[in-house]
């Protein structure tokens, strides 16, 4: 019999790891995708959430019945709402129109309370980013109310170790490069440091809209790449545990979402279509003796009021 685990905190983690089959061209390396649509609110930001948490609890920052206070785009939202609950305490939400109104839904079904900031059309700026994070850091200054700050949470981090161990033993070791999207940074720079504990030859591949391709030194610009491309330089960001910077545009993280649905009957988001589509890139080009991980951040059941499946129906 399997362990019982003291509550749904303890269903975080341990998620699958598959082979892509049908996407991937004829040639290349093999493609190995994390299914991190396995935790419990079918997201990869479950396992900082709790870990930042935790961290904060332990060193008197959030203490019995307060309030975490956090800026985001829906996804850390949902995974902090869901601790939040767990934990018994109060979550307010800086949002915005710009991000799927599915996400809204859950964060308020777990509890949360939501303040909006409106967005240009919908788009995904610097600016909208900025707006969103002034306007967190006021509402933290009420008595009682932690803010998690997830740009400048170095607790973060350590949630994405066990993500990084668990590709390690899943690959038996066996593994060429991993390749991953950036938004705030902590989910790539932990995979890193555990994997190249490990093994420091393996290539680490980053990952960013080509409409706002900042790490690579061009201009913010906007993009719909829901959770990725913040549009400034992420404030933990470290270029000395990335190898290579890989640009993806908008319409192909769609198409690929699309096709992950379709021929792998993988149902994921945009920001996960933008990891394959570069790992298909990166396993090309390293040959059909290579693998290549990359993870599958959240559920496609996010974005189906957006236009990613409603423009491939």
């Amino acid at each position: 019999m399997g362990s019982l685990a003291p509550n749904v905190l303890g269903g975080i983690g341990n998620t699958p790891l598959v082979h892509l089959r049908n996407v991937v061209p004829r040639g290349s390396g093999r493609v190995l995708a994390k299914l991190e649509w396995a935790n419990p609110t079918g997201s990869m930001k479950d396992r900082m959430a709790d870990a930042a948490v935790k961290s904060a609890e332990a060193d008197g920052r959030l203490g019995p019945g307060g309030t975490v206070v956090e800026y985001t785009s829906g996804t850390t939202g949902i995974s902090l709402a869901l601790v939040c609950a767990a934990k018994g305490y109060g979550l307010e939400i800086v949002f915005s129109d710009a991000f799927s109104d599915e996400k809204r839904r859950t964060m308020q079904a777990f509890g949360a309370r939501v303040t909006d900031v409106r967005s240009d059309n919908k788009q995904i700026t610097e600016a909208l980013i900025k707006a969103l994070i002034s306007t967190a850091a006021e509402m933290s200054q009420r008595p009682g109310h932690w803010y998690c700050d997830q740009l400048n949470n170095h607790d973060a981090i350590a949630g994405y170790l066990p993500l990084g161990e668990e590709i390690w033993q899943q690959t038996d070791g066996r593994i060429d490069a991993f390749v991953h999207s950036v938004g705030t940074a902590h989910s790539i720079h932990g995979v890193t440091q555990a994997l190249w504990k490990h093994n420091p030859q393996i290539r680490i591949v980053a990952v960013e809209p080509a409409e706002s391709a900042v790490l690579s030194g061009k201009p913010s610009g906007s993009h719909k790449i829901e959770g990725i491309g913040i549009g400034f330089i992420p404030p933990l960001w470290q270029p000395e545990l990335v190898n290579e910077i890989h640009t993806v545009t908008t319409e192909e993280a769609k198409e690929m979402a699309r096709r992950l649905a379709r021929e792998e009957g993988i149902f994921a988001g945009v920001s996960s279509g933008a990891n394959v589509v570069a790992a298909i890139r990166v396993a090309r080009s390293l040959g059909p003796c290579a693998a290549v991980a990359t993870i599958i951040v959240d559920s496609g059941l996010r974005y189906l009021s957006t236009s990613v499946f409603r423009d491939g129906a």
